[in-house]
């Protein structure tokens, strides 16, 4: 039987996916002719070194050094960037990191310099911060803010958005704004305006709510696991917290905890400080934190609680479970984010998170893109349903 072009493109693939092994039965099942190009040849060594048994090394010879101490590395890496999609890359990258334990990817500065951001590499890396050798320090900060500017572009703009929109609601002012229109007052104070001929409302006056940035109207308490499991989630909502204290309307406090509590709210002008203050890994006492997150609580009314944790508490529970609900009753809008995280169902303690929501306390994931929604509907005090069921949340 004839084997087509596309059949025999269809088996090079096969053949840099298994690995060199599989050379000699594809290319019979191919019929023969199943040279690699000299691209392909690099392909198939960038990727035998994460994949496959033996690699080659630029001269075509065999190459059993594909461990951490491999010399080569920064030129795997330039080989990645030359061969694969920045999607394609990450998942390498990743798989490098957890299947060859190459932790030195994050040790030195030129590989730092080569690789692609992204959010699960940089979890691992604010895991080994402490060590990471003073040479790439400098680097290391460099990739985090890479990390930074993404989540700020799909962030920032839209958050500042949803809180200029959701503040002081019922309050008006005479400074016109397209975003701040109240068009329900407005339609309801003209009403004798209708012109019933053209059937149209034709307003005299307009109403806007009044969104003044006066200082610390509304309060938000980020209270942030900084447990390994918890690393993606740290990193949103840290960054999260750093775009709302921008914001002079809100007085914003950043809290993250393990065994201990740490405040880190004098760290929310720069970011990369903020992450870095982050202690990933350790324990989990979400009980001492929320002992701490209620002595910033002066307007219960005006506060919104965000819980970033997986709920598996190694404090005291029952006393947890005590001082959540006495927050809610008190007036504080408390809301727990089991997950920041774009792929993936959170793993969290489910019983715990079911007697919350037995107590009004919604529990539940969303995704990095809903964060402005969310955000809005928490402000403005809607109901998080819509999320809790997972049409906000994934």
């Amino acid at each position: 039987m004839e084997i087509t072009n596309e059949n025999k493109a269809l088996l090079k693939r096969w053949r840099l996916i298994l690995g060199e092994d599989s050379q000699q039965r594809l290319s019979g099942a191919a019929g023969g002719g199943m040279e690699l190009s000299e691209e392909e040849l690099l392909m198939d060594s960038a990727l035998s070194q994460i994949y496959g048994g033996n690699s080659r090394d630029e001269n075509g010879g065999a190459n059993a050094g594909h461990g951490p101490s491999s010399p080569k590395l920064t030129k795997w890496l330039g080989d990645l960037r030359a061969l694969f999609s920045p999607m394609e890359i990450r998942v390498i990258q990743n798989d490098a990191i957890e299947r060859r334990g190459l932790k030195q990817l994050l040790f030195e500065p030129e590989m730092l310099d080569s690789l692609e951001p992204d959010i699960s590499t940089a979890s691992l890396l604010l895991m080994l911060k402490d060590q990471i050798p003073a040479k790439a320090k400098d680097n290391a900060r460099v990739y985090i803010a890479k990390i930074v500017e993404q989540i700020n572009k799909l962030l920032a703009d839209d958050l500042k958005r949803s809180v200029t929109s959701s503040l002081n609601k019922r309050e008006h002012s005479p400074i016109p704004s397209a975003a701040a229109l109240d068009h329900k007052m407005t339609i309801r104070r003209n009403l004798k305006h209708f012109d019933r001929k053209r059937r149209r409302l034709l307003p005299e006056h307009f109403y806007f709510f009044d969104h003044a940035q006066r200082s610390g109207s509304r309060t938000v308490i980020l209270d942030i696991d900084q447990s390994g499991s918890m690393a993606q989630s740290a990193i949103y909502s840290s960054i999260m917290g750093c775009i709302l204290a921008s914001i002079s309307s809100l007085k914003t406090h950043v809290i993250a905890f393990d065994t201990s509590v740490n405040d880190l709210t004098e760290k929310c002008s720069d970011p990369v400080d903020l992450l870095y203050g982050i202690q990933l890994g350790g324990g989990t006492d979400i009980n001492k934190s929320i002992a701490y997150c209620e002595e910033l609580v002066t307007e219960p009314a005006k506060t919104t609680l965000f819980l970033v944790t997986d709920l598996y508490e190694g404090g005291n529970r029952a006393q947890l479970e005590r001082r959540l609900e006495t927050l809610k009753s008190n007036g504080v809008n408390v809301i727990i984010l089991l997950a920041i995280a774009d792929s993936g169902k959170p793993c969290y303690d489910s019983e715990l998170a079911n007697r919350l929501a037995g107590m009004d306390i919604p529990c539940f994931a969303c995704p990095p893109e809903r964060l402005p929604e969310l955000l809005a509907a928490a402000l403005q005090k809607h109901s998080l349903k819509r999320f809790e069921s997972g049409e906000g949340a994934k």
